[in-house]
């Protein structure tokens, strides 16, 4: 499954400049872990780093400027970088397997001259077939809803005044509707394979919003396969797990027994109306308990669970601040389930998390760990936690990372 080795941001909130992992020119950086977790205090961008992943993923989903102005955001005054113009740029550094040519994708998004978000510019590059060193070169550039683009899986371009006009791959493109991105159009073409690989990858990201009072609703009956971002389908995917994969939702269920005592069968029932309801028995009452009578923390695992025990997982999943709900004996054991499915083998995702909970981080290793703290200009800088020789140090010798955390040990100022 394709995994993310590094992510820019620049003029994002108070990420006027961050990058995490592996970047086309930046090769001397490590990629990310399948298993990936920023933490620091309130305050400094956790929650936008969140977020720019989910704009990246609304902005395909969408079109750039619906993205701006969804609720959480405001629109794209309240997004870009205080004091800052110009554009908001985003890249994402990922490979489609181990042993593929890396592919980066740059996107900016400005205001045009009426005030409107745009799609700036828009690059998909790669090294050529055989190449091992040096930089890519672009199978896709757009300024302005205008370039070109490459056709096949090895075509690449030349350098920023492009190829010759006798190369039959090449392609002139102009969109028509400047808010949208290219690969939203090109990636549904057949000649375009690279392109298309990259945006069913980012369709398929996953960003956790969900909430116990969501999955308290109680939705019209019908399978469905997928948990949804805000969970008020969780009844309607365990009817579908009931059905489809008997055996595997068993293992939900004896997971469960093991991290929430008194939990010992989960089941689902359809009333009269048409919607469909989650019972949870703990053995020492006749009668089931429903959804609606179980504690957040019970819920919240469940679907954690749930979800990570889908057939057919995201590629990419993110979660913000997990932890918020649930007894703190239960993170060391729901980081360890989040490593175990997020183990960079075939069919696993990447799994990205936001937390403020020492006791999460008590399971992690400094590799895995980013740290994100306000810099002078109030803007957020990052490092990663083994960078940080001291604690590399302390860690070896069988201190908790969650407990050097609570010590200041990661506050590299």
């Amino acid at each position: 499954m394709a995994i993310i080795e590094g992510f820019g941001v620049k003029n994002f909130r108070v990420l006027h400049d961050v990058t995490i992992g592996k970047l086309s020119a930046n090769q001397k950086s490590e990629p990310l872990t399948p298993f990936t977790v920023v933490i620091g205090k309130n305050g400094s961008g956790k929650s936008s780093l969140f977020d720019a992943f989910g704009f990246v993923a609304d902005c395909l989903a969408t079109d750039v400027e619906t993205a701006c102005d969804m609720k959480q955001r405001g629109g794209f005054d309240r997004l870009i970088s205080k004091g800052k113009t110009g554009a908001i740029r985003f890249e994402i550094y990922y490979r489609e397997s181990a042993g593929e040519r890396p592919i980066t994708y740059e996107l900016a998004i400005a205001l045009d001259r009426l005030g409107r978000p745009f799609v700036e510019s828009e690059v998909l590059k790669q090294r050529r077939k055989g190449q091992r060193h040096g930089r890519p070169f672009p199978f896709l550039r757009l300024t302005h809803g205008k370039g070109t683009v490459w056709a096949g899986e090895d075509a690449v371009g030349e350098d920023e005044a492009q190829s010759s006009e006798e190369d039959n791959t090449q392609t002139p493109v102009e969109l028509t509707d400047p808010r949208q991105l290219g690969i939203a159009t090109l990636g549904t073409l057949k000649e375009h394979p690279r392109i298309k690989r990259f945006r069913d990858f980012l369709k398929g990201w996953y960003l956790s919003y969900f909430y116990p009072d969501a999955a308290r609703s109680l939705p019209s009956a019908g399978p469905q396969r997928h948990l949804n971002v805000h969970g008020d389908n969780i009844g309607n995917v365990v009817q579908y797990m009931e059905r489809e994969h008997k055996d595997r939702f068993k293992n939900i269920l004896a997971r469960i027994a093991t991290k929430i005592p008194g939990v010992k069968e989960i089941k689902t029932d359809v009333t009269l109306d048409k919607r469909v309801v989650i019972q949870f028995n703990d053995g020492a009452f006749g009668d089931p308990f429903f959804a609606q009578q179980m504690s957040d923390g019970t819920l919240k695992v469940f679907a954690y669970l749930l979800m990570l025990e889908d057939p057919a997982p995201p590629p990419f999943l993110c979660i913000e601040e997990p932890e918020n709900g649930l007894y703190h004996k239960l993170l060391e054991s729901l980081a360890t389930e989040f490593r175990e499915h997020a183990n960079g083998k075939k069919n696993s995702p990447q799994i990205f998390v936001t937390t403020h909970q020492p006791y999460f981080v008590d399971a992690l290793t400094p590799e895995e760990v980013w740290i994100l703290e306000k810099g002078k200009e109030g803007f957020s800088t990052i490092q990663r936690v083994s960078e940080l020789e001291i604690v590399r140090n302390l860690v070896e010798q069988g201190l908790p990372l969650g407990g050097l955390w609570y010590s200041d040990y990661l506050d590299s100022r």
